[in-house]
């Protein structure tokens, strides 16, 4: 691993590349993708240097766990896993709510587990809060895997100070999934200051909000972006001023929108790891010259004078499931 770029999650957790390569939208969730095509990115991925791949069992019902295990097969050395679990999902493709009972949770690990084809999952989290189970007992249950050797640590998505407080109580936690860019930046008030203070690194989803920063559209009715706030009606139409802006501030220094969005996060969360959602060789290729591309500080003030984004990342009753979201 090529130490100049990587970073420690949190203080117990692996060191990892600095970019994760995040495998959802490779089983479509941002409409048709290809299968073959995936697996070259991934195998790109880890030819590069990365590490960290970040799947979920409720991505593409199973598809994106069975991919994934087709990719690393006989890289495994190479790979630290990041599995989400916990979202129910039905034949239709519907979402079903969040189950994180302990019988539950062993469930979906040994699902996993098969799926990818490995002994061990290297960072276990649940994808959201239960509000029906105490966190307390879901950090439990993972504990006992981890215990048992089929987990190696263990990290929370989506959730708020407090809850993260809560489960340190019960096991360290390496770190929390949370999306994070230019258009998304809540975070910063009390949250990042909570996981510095406790220790937990973070991994940050969303860098190029979806596609938006980057000036990308969405492709139909199986776009699940075409039902979210940023990219329809009144906030598409004010968020694109920002983003023509963006485009022109990279463009002035010859990077892509991608490497600029890309760029930002590093310089702004320097300890933490954005999760990059490459879906084609060229993506990845294209935003892993970021690293190569840091902002100074004067660019970074300079960008975030220039845009101002509008718009809930989620729909209204998404956005009240979020615990992250909480005050």
């Amino acid at each position: 691993m090529d130490t100049k770029h990587t970073v420690k999650l949190g203080s117990t957790g692996p060191e990892v590349f600095r970019l994760g390569l995040g495998c959802m939208g490779m089983s479509g969730m941002y409409g048709a993708t290809d299968d073959a095509e995936s697996l070259r990115t991934i195998h790109t991925a880890l030819e590069r240097g990365v590490t960290l791949l970040d799947t979920g069992d409720f991505y593409g019902m199973g598809h994106n766990e069975l991919l994934v295990g087709r990719a690393i097969a006989g890289r495994r050395e190479k790979v630290q896993l990041s599995v989400k679990f916990g979202a129910m999902r039905g034949p239709d493709g519907s979402w079903g709510g969040i189950d994180l009972r302990p019988v539950a949770v062993k469930n979906f690990a040994a699902y996993s587990l098969k799926r990818l084809g490995v002994d061990v999952i290297d960072i276990y989290r649940p994808a959201r809060l239960d509000p029906n189970v105490p966190i307390e007992e879901t950090i439990g249950a993972i504990a006992e895997l981890v215990k048992a050797g089929y987990v190696r640590h263990i990290a929370l998505s989506e959730v708020g100070a407090e809850t993260v407080r809560r489960a340190w109580r019960v096991h360290p936690i390496v770190d929390v999934q949370l999306e994070y860019s230019l258009a998304s930046r809540g975070p910063e008030t009390s949250l990042f200051p909570a996981l510095r203070e406790l220790g937990v690194g973070a991994t940050l989803y969303g860098v190029l909000s979806r596609g938006l920063l980057t000036g990308s559209k969405p492709t139909g009715a199986g776009d699940f972006r075409a039902h979210l706030p940023r990219f329809s009606g009144e906030h598409r139409a004010k968020n694109e001023a920002s983003v023509q802006a963006l485009h022109r501030f990279a463009q002035e220094r010859d990077m892509s929108p991608a490497q600029l969005a890309i760029a930002w996060v590093l310089a702004r969360q320097p300890g933490f790891v954005p999760i990059i959602g490459a879906r084609r060789v060229a993506q990845l290729e294209d935003a892993l010259a970021a690293l190569a591309r840091p902002l100074s500080r004067e660019d970074v003030s300079a960008l975030e004078s220039l845009v101002a984004f509008t718009g809930e990342r989620y729909g209204a009753e998404q956005m009240h499931m979020l615990d992250s979201e909480r005050p």
